[in-house]
């Protein structure tokens, strides 16, 4: 099916998810007594990559518990800065911390892994529709400029049975310090050693070529108004904002079509080799069905809290996102925790304590 980029618009985007998860003004009750009659707000900020699951976990969570959790998606490197400075209660992030970012935020961190997402390419190009095919090597070559043009013998050898314009690529990336980058360029350092060496990973990095966009909606608006434009987002993002977007060539061979059930099949295939912190990316893993660029998600919480009611609260509504609010993730087009790492996430909630007293039974 051929999709126009032309129908990308943000009031679409916005129409979409208002109608999924109503922002929290209009949604949310306000603070209610909780359990045990005292009032309790939460406040996090972060990833803008699973901004819409939050946004209805908040909702469903303050008409359960009568807890209110205020959530601002700023991005994975906000996020991050905003919980080493204690300004918020957790923070959010697609990237895990590096060693010196938890060193800075004092004391133990855990990762707590909430669900998982595809980052998927992203293009602009008059008569082609989805499922352009790309390789490993054709991405990377876009993004450090090698490749220029849509016709390049690396793209049209990958999609035989379509026509590819003589039109410069223009190359879009994000501007902001995003986890959703973190994803696309450890997978670029992991199946490109000239990208390795020469860019590396991270929230941010020094892109060799293109035009940045804050968000993952400023990127989709950069690409909609660019003709011959190619960018990255997340796949719930792009899907609801009706983006053309390509098939990615994985570990086995095969050319997979980002899905909630390929980023599943992702999920699978990095099990095994998922530390007990959880601060690993699952990009490039084995399995003939899984889609390469996905990743983990994370709330982000200090082992010891300071205050031990609130402490309960972020630990009460982490083992409520990660058991009962694993059911609002397929709908969002989010790929739910698998069983077994669930028991393993248990075991780390456990850990939580405020004045050395565990907060969980």
């Amino acid at each position: 099916m051929i999709v126009s980029p032309k129908r990308i618009v943000l009031p679409i985007v916005a129409a979409v998810l208002l109608t999924a998860c109503v922002p929290r003004a209009v949604q949310q009750p306000g603070p209610q007594p909780g359990p045990s009659g005292s009032l309790v707000t939460l406040n996090g900020a972060g990833a803008t990559f699973p901004f819409p699951l939050y946004s209805k976990w908040s909702q469903v969570y303050a008409a359960e518990k009568g807890v209110q959790i205020n959530y601002q998606s700023i991005g994975s490197g906000g996020g991050i800065r905003q919980f080493i400075a204690h300004t918020v209660d957790f923070g959010a992030s697609d990237g895990p911390m590096t060693d010196a970012q938890v060193a800075q935020a004092g004391g133990t961190v855990l990762h707590v892994p909430t669900v998982a997402g595809a980052v998927v390419p992203a293009y602009h190009v008059e008569g082609v529709g989805r499922g352009l095919n790309f390789t490993p090597e054709a991405l990377a070559a876009i993004y450090l400029g090698e490749i220029r043009r849509w016709d390049d013998p690396r793209l049209t050898r990958a999609n035989p049975s379509v026509t590819l314009p003589a039109a410069e690529i223009v190359v879009v990336h994000r501007s902001d310090g995003s986890g959703t980058t973190a994803i696309f360029t450890n997978y670029l350092s992991k199946v490109s050693a000239a990208w390795k060496s020469r860019v590396g990973q991270g929230t941010s990095v020094s892109w060799p070529v293109g035009l940045g966009g804050k968000g993952n909606e400023g990127v989709a608006q950069l690409v909609d108004r660019t003709p011959n434009a190619i960018g990255y987002v997340e796949l719930a993002y792009a899907i609801t904002s009706q983006m053309t977007f390509g098939n990615v060539r994985n570990q086995a061979g095969r050319f997979v079509t980002p899905s909630l059930e390929s980023t599943t099949a992702a999920v699978d295939g990095a099990l095994d080799v998922v530390p007990d912190d959880f601060r690993v990316f699952i990009t490039d893993p084995p399995g003939p069905e899984a889609y390469p660029i996905a990743g983990f998600t994370w709330i982000l919480v200090r082992q010891e809290q300071a205050d031990s009611v609130k402490g309960k609260a972020v630990a009460e509504f982490l083992w409520w996102a990660t058991h009962e609010g694993q059911r609002y993730a397929a709908p969002l087009l989010y790929a739910p925790l698998p069983p077994r790492l669930v028991d393993r996430i248990e075991a780390s909630l456990r850990r939580i304590t405020a004045e050395g007293h565990r907060l969980l039974p």
